[in-house]
């Protein structure tokens, strides 16, 4: 179709030509397109607008404004990041990354026994894989296949660029996964939002949602740790929050999969809750019909 050739043709100039422009000039001209979209409210700019309404409990109309302002910042700086990731040094990206008990996820690296790790979409985790492959990790993770076919080819070079290995998501994803966490490696995955409308029922911020049970799965099948991060930017990169998600051991396995998916998420509403403008979700989380009321 020419409009998802004309989205990819947008996405392969912007990797070349935002690479080429001065740093100072592409943030501060894409902060002021995010601006403007933000006063544009489109349907994506008012499902954000909706999802950070519910991790700020009793927020005033103009906090929320302020803070959708921010967060519309926060996905046009991710974006910014990632079209000049591939020019960064190993140097800067490390200088460029915090962290709170960044053990956790070390340790299981230095024994070789694999570990899986959960985290929502907030802040910019492809500058956080590069982070730990440049520290010598192995690490996995799945993606949504995008259309044109030439498009997902360039997002899945440019992770494999700088070390992480990117597998499309299908029914077969998972006895991969597996053996990829079984052999040692670290298998990274957004689980804030399902793909397969098949995933675990949730409460989120208070509300019915649902969520992928593959990180969950994944843990309790191989036994290895289930690593909660949550990442927020920071003035000079961004910060990585660490924590062991508890792993169930009550029930069967979908009983099992399913408390621990539920723990997961009581830690992304953690995280989300302390960083709200760097949760870039655009899409629908809540299954409760909330947001269609309120349109």
């Amino acid at each position: 179709m020419m409009s998802q050739r004309i989205t990819a043709w947008f996405y392969f100039a912007a990797w070349r030509i935002l690479r080429w422009l001065p740093e100072n000039f592409v943030y501060s001209n894409a902060y002021r397109l995010a601006d403007y979209a933000t006063k544009k409210n489109g349907k994506s700019v008012q499902r954000l607008r909706s999802n950070l309404a519910r991790t700020q409990n009793g927020i005033t109309e103009l906090d929320l404004e302020l803070l959708l302002y921010k967060a519309m910042r926060s996905s046009a700086r991710y974006w910014c990041d990632t079209f000049r990731l591939p020019d960064w040094s190993i140097e800067r990206i490390q200088k460029s990354v915090t962290t709170t008990d960044e053990h956790i996820l070390l340790d299981a690296i230095a024994a070789n026994t694999g570990a899986v790790v959960t985290l929502p979409h907030a802040g910019n985790y492809d500058h956080a894989a590069a982070y730990f492959c440049s520290k010598g990790a192995r690490i996995v993770t799945v993606a949504e296949r995008l259309k044109p076919e030439a498009l997902f080819k360039k997002f899945m070079a440019y992770r494999e660029a700088f070390g992480m290995e990117s597998l499309p998501i299908d029914g077969r994803v998972i006895p991969t996964l597996l053996q990829r966490v079984r052999q040692g490696g670290v298998v990274a995955l957004a689980a804030d939002r399902d793909l397969s409308r098949s995933g675990i029922n949730v409460t989120f911020f208070g509300a019915p949602a649902r969520m992928p049970a593959g990180p969950a799965l994944l843990a309790i099948r191989s036994g290895v740790p289930l690593i909660y991060a949550c990442i927020s930017y920071t003035d000079n990169g961004i910060h990585i929050d660490f924590e062991l998600v508890p792993i169930s051991s009550v029930g069967s396995e979908s009983e099992r999969v399913a408390a621990t998916v539920q723990m997961s998420a009581n830690l992304f509403a953690q995280g989300i809750a302390r960083f709200p403008q760097d949760w870039h979700m655009m899409q629908r989380i809540w299954i409760d019909g909330d947001f269609e009321e309120r349109e």
